[in-house]
């Protein structure tokens, strides 16, 4: 379809602005867990405002199936009319998932990191530790990304696979993650989402300012961390309470949430780029996933590509 990061990223923020001005209808996903540490949740959202669009996405997530050459983040997305509640269009939301993802952190280091940030740190070099270094760097003036994984073959292929995608930026492979955090001022941690998890990273591992994203909801940075941020931000502050309180998640972490991106978005908080310890924990939300739907729509419909079926 050719959609590009800026699209998607503008698109993120646009959802996020409307979320923080209460145009966004977004319940917490259910979801059940077939096998451990596996889900397969359910994430409907309408964006109201001038998008005006609903839609659901049947997502899959199960940390062992590269071993079975399926990828671990698995689709499909049903967008409604939300004038007539008609289905539009059902689509694999596979990539949509991948890309809507790293532009909500690429929206949080726009708004929450410090305007000095240049080095980037990516732990877990899989799908989302690529789209993540071609997102932020639409975002952050790159100079350094200091890379790990716990699969040591992989950094030598990512490395040698985006540098020349991230040509401006020197691609720092690491020996272990203390390399990536004591280095970076915006840390991504990309690891699998498990139900006990053996976080690893703690504030000393940190450098004494900096803004950590995780998107593996807790399964990376101590609760320490967590808690000892100055700014603790969410991308929706129900679905994490929400997720918190019904469990396993998110033990030890903070009951207060600080501010959810909405509000920082929509303009109604100030001047946190500024403070020395952030953290934005990003779940992942049916709103960005509902937006970047549209666009993929109005891309096919214009292209003339999928296959009509009657209703």
């Amino acid at each position: 379809m050719n959609i590009s990061y800026p699209e998607v990223i503008n698109a993120v923020e646009l959802s996020f602005k409307l979320k923080g001005e209460g145009k966004v209808e977004l319940p917490p996903k259910p979801g059940v867990h077939p096998r451990p540490n596996s889900f397969i949740h359910a994430m409907p959202a309408y964006i109201g405002g001038e998008v005006d669009v609903a839609g659901v996405k049947w997502v899959a997530g199960y940390p062992d199936n590269p071993a079975r050459g399926l990828p671990s983040i698995i689709a499909i997305l049903v967008l409604n009319d939300a004038s007539t509640g008609v289905p539009v269009a059902v689509m694999d939301a596979t990539w949509i998932t991948a890309v809507r993802t790293a532009a909500a952190s690429a929206v949080a280091a726009k708004y929450l990191a410090r305007p000095s940030a240049e080095n980037l740190g990516i732990i877990g070099l899989g799908v989302q530790g690529r789209t993540h270094l071609l997102a932020m760097r639409e975002v952050v003036k790159l100079k350094r990304v200091y890379v790990y994984d716990v699969v040591k073959p992989k950094i030598k292929e990512y490395v040698e696979e985006m540098s020349p995608k991230c040509p401006e930026a020197e691609i720092v492979p690491c020996d272990d993650y203390k390399c990536v955090t004591k280095n970076s001022d915006i840390v991504v941690t990309a690891t699998y989402i498990v139900e006990k998890p053996e976080r690893f990273i703690g504030l000393g591992d940190l450098r004494e300012e900096f803004l950590a994203i995780p998107i593996d909801y807790d399964a990376a940075f101590k609760e320490e961390v967590a808690n000892g941020v100055e700014v603790f931000v969410v991308d929706d502050r129900g679905q994490y309470l929400a997720t918190k309180a019904r469990g396993p998640y998110f033990k030890g972490y903070p009951d207060r949430v600080d501010y959810d991106m909405g509000d920082v978005v929509a303009g109604k908080v100030t001047g946190l780029r500024e403070k020395r310890k952030k953290m934005a924990l990003l779940m992942g939300i049916a709103s960005h996933d509902v937006i970047v739907a549209k666009i993929v729509y109005e891309a096919a419909v214009k292209r003339g590509v999928g296959v009509r079926l009657p209703l």
